[in-house]
């Protein structure tokens, strides 16, 4: 029985010292024992909006709706993430063949392609953007 208590007791004390070598990065222990925080990728330059909207017009909108007179804005960093988001504006087509007008999306762009798109809202910076032709 004692042999059992003295089993448990090492296994108990080893679990819990083998744990002190798992501290964070900002835990009260010496330096040697934390472990070390990830590097942060370099900041992505950014991206050529016109070029990219170009390339993959179609993510951007539907190829039924007919996008004319397309505009960029200027990118800005993505303030969720590590991407850039830009204004994309065009004159559309509904599927029924009736034009549209003007339509304004914001687009999400990492690493040189369009990850993300939706239709720009009332609150967002859409409408207070200089435009650039394509």
């Amino acid at each position: 029985m004692l042999r059992i208590i003295a089993h448990a007791a090492l296994l108990g004390s080893a679990l819990a010292l083998g744990a002190c070598g798992f501290a964070d990065s900002r835990a009260p222990v010496p330096e040697f024992m934390r472990m070390k925080e990830a590097e942060q990728p370099p900041p992505e330059a950014p991206p050529d909006v016109k070029r990219v909207v170009r390339e993959q017009i179609e993510f951007v909108f539907l190829s039924t709706s007919y996008p004319r007179e397309v505009h960029v804005a200027t990118p800005h960093r993505e303030v969720r993430g590590p991407g850039w988001t830009a204004c994309v504006r065009a004159q559309l087509t509904s599927a029924a063949g009736s034009p549209l007008g003007p339509q304004t999306y914001i687009v999400t762009i990492s690493g040189g392609k369009v990850v993300d798109r939706r239709r720009a809202e009332a609150d967002d910076i859409c409408g207070s953007e200089s435009y650039e032709p394509i």
